[in-house]
């Protein structure tokens, strides 16, 4: 099977969880600043999870470059992925409406872990399918340092925000920052290819 099915599937089910977020900020009934203040937590979470989205889908789109089919396996784990990244609204609301309290933060990041294992998961069902470790993926991914220290700081992020979620949310951020910074492996092979 082709891969465009696929492609424009999760590339709708994307939008729709940032169409979702973005629905999630009410207008204020005041006219002046003041009156964006309460806001501020609920939009912070909302330009967080917008950019984990856009994250995701960026990193997703590369990595379907080295695709050239799919299979049974490869479609049940990109819903998987796409699973948890549909829950991302729900923890985003959660958690800034009620301005980063312990529990929402801690799911938060239990979310954000589950994602990244989803797509770890996918990632290893495209490499099997398309030969292994000599498959372009293989090659590009095979020391993915960025993808196991995201994972360990979820991890740690969990606990520590039921003793101090800023540390949590600090964590968080880090983690997008970190993926902010282009990842150019999949391009490179691409281009050697």
């Amino acid at each position: 099977m082709g891969k465009t099915r696929l492609e424009a599937f999760s590339d709708g089910v994307l939008a729709i969880i940032i169409t979702i977020m973005v629905l999630e900020l009410r207008v204020p009934h005041g006219t002046d600043w003041l009156s964006l203040q309460p806001l501020l937590p609920v939009f912070l979470s909302y330009v967080l999870s917008f950019v984990y989205i856009g994250i995701y889908w960026n990193n997703h789109h590369h990595m379907l470059h080295t695709v050239q089919r799919v299979n049974g396996s490869i479609l049940w784990a990109n819903l998987h992925l796409l699973f948890w990244l549909s829950l991302i609204p729900f923890v985003t609301g959660w958690m800034g409406e009620n301005h980063f309290a312990a529990l929402p933060t801690a799911l938060y990041g239990v979310v954000l872990f589950m994602a990244a294992v989803a797509y770890l998961i996918l990632q290893h069902c495209i490499i099997a399918a398309h030969g292994g470790n000599e498959s372009l993926l293989a090659k590009a991914v095979k020391n993915d340092r960025k993808g196991k220290v995201s994972q360990l700081l979820y991890a740690v992020a969990v606990p520590v925000a039921f003793w101090n979620q800023w540390i949590s949310d600090a964590l968080y951020v880090l983690v997008a920052i970190i993926w902010l910074i282009p990842d150019r492996r999949i391009e490179r092979i691409l281009e050697e290819k």
